[in-house]
C-alpha cells in the first residue's frame, strides 16, 4: 500500500481541526473523499478541504475502488455498523473514540478484528501528545519513585444547552462521562495496565447520562486510582487535574486544560515541562496509525485495548 487513500465517513467538527487536516500532512496519506450524509454539507466539507469526491451515501463511499482505508468520525451509535462494513471489505479502519455506543459493541469490533486479523485502530490521540509521553517517561524512570495512587478530578460547568446528541443516549452511548472519560481511563491504561478491580457510583435524572461519577480503580502493584466526574459543578468549583503519587514525590498534569505542561516534585523540588500542542491535535497517531497500515509499525492502539476502557466505564457508573 505506497499511498493510504481515506474515505471518511462522517465530516463533522472533529474533522474540520482536531483530524481531518492531519491526514494529507503525514507521509504516505492523503483524503480521497468524504462522507455524510446530508449531501450539500459533504461537499461544501469536500470544497473547503481541497477534497476530491464526497458522497452522502457511506456505501457508496466504501464501493468507492480508490479508497483504501476508512476513518469514522460518526456519532457512536453508528460506529459498530460503519467498521464492520468497511472490515468485512477488507479495509483498514481507524475509528473515533468512544469506539461503540457500549462495551457490547466494542467487544463485537475487538472479536471481528481478532477473527479476520483486521488492521484497525481507535482515536485515542492523547497517547502521542507530548505531555502524555512525558509522563510515561517520567513513570518509567521512577522519577517519583514507587507510584502509590492516582486521584483524578474532572469538574465541569453544566452546559446541557449545547450538548447536542451527547445527552442522548440512543446515539451518544451517555453524557458527558461517555465522550471525555475514554480519554483518561485510556491513559491509565497505557501507563499501568488492565486494573485488577473497578467498581463507582453515578448520579443523574437519566442513570444512562450521568452527571456524576465517583470510582476507584486497583492496579497492579496496589496503585489505587480515585476518580471524580462532575459535570453540573458551580463555576468557582470547575477543575481538571490528574495527581500521580508516589514514595519520592508526585506529578501532576491535565486532560482538557492546559495539557501542553506536566509539573514534577520531587524533594522540595518543582520542575515544569512545556510542550507545543500540535495544530491539529491526532497528527501524532494518526502517523502512526499509517505507518501500522502500511506494516512499518505496531498498532498505537487495539480495539481490544478500548474494549476495556469501555468495560471500565460502565463498572464505573454502575451500568456492569
Amino acid at each position: 500500500m505506497d499511498t493510504i487513500k481515506w474515505g471518511i465517513i462522517g465530516c463533522g467538527n472533529v474533522t474540520e481541526v482536531k483530524s481531518g487536516p492531519a491526514f494529507g500532512l503525514v507521509p504516505n496519506s492523503m483524503v480521497w473523499a468524504v462522507m455524510r450524509r446530508n449531501g450539500a454539507l459533504a461537499k461544501d466539507y469536500a470544497e473547503r478541504h481541497g477534497i476530491g469526491h464526497y458522497y452522502e451515501d457511506a456505501n457508496a463511499l466504501l464501493d468507492d475502488p480508490e479508497v483504501n482505508a476508512i476513518y469514522i468520525a460518526t456519532p457512536p451509535d453508528s460506529h459498530e455498523e460503519y467498521a464492520l462494513g468497511a472490515i468485512k471489505r477488507g479495509y483498514p479502519v481507524y475509528i473515533e473514540k468512544p469506539v461503540g455506543l457500549n462495551a457490547a459493541a466494542a467487544h463485537r469490533i475487538a472479536d471481528t478484528v481478532a477473527n479476520t486479523n483486521a488492521k484497525v485502530s481507535v482515536a485515542h490521540y492523547r497517547r502521542k501528545l507530548p505531555a502524555f509521553t512525558c509522563v510515561q517517561q517520567l513513570l518509567t524512570e521512577e522519577r517519583i519513585g514507587k507510584v502509590h495512587a492516582v486521584d483524578l478530578r474532572l469538574w465541569k460547568a453544566a452546559a446541557k444547552e449545547n450538548a447536542g446528541w451527547r445527552l442522548d443516549p440512543a446515539i451518544s452511548g451517555g453524557g458527558y462521562f461517555h465522550d471525555l472519560a475514554p480519554h483518561q481511563l485510556d491513559i491509565m491504561l497505557r501507563y499501568f495496565g488492565e486494573p485488577l478491580q473497578c467498581s463507582g457510583i453515578s448520579r443523574g435524572d437519566d442513570q444512562r447520562v450521568p452527571d456524576i461519577v465517583s470510582g476507584q480503580l486497583l492496579f497492579n502493584n496496589d496503585i489505587i486510582f480515585n476518580g471524580s466526574w462532575n459535570f453540573i459543578s458551580p463555576e468557582n468549583e470547575i477543575t481538571d487535574e490528574c495527581i500521580i503519587s508516589g514514595s519520592k514525590g508526585s506529578i501532576r498534569f491535565h486532560f482538557f486544560r492546559d495539557f501542553d505542561q506536566v509539573t514534577l516534585h520531587t524533594a522540595g523540588h518543582t520542575q515544569e515541562f512545556r510542550f507545543e500542542t500540535p495544530a491539529h491535535i491526532q497528527q501524532p497517531l494518526i502517523a502512526e496509525v499509517v505507518k501500522y497500515f502500511r506494516g512499518e509499525g505496531p498498532n498505537p492502539c487495539t480495539v481490544a485495548e478500548a474494549a476495556i476502557g469501555m468495560d471500565m466505564m460502565e463498572q464505573l457508573t454502575s451500568q456492569k
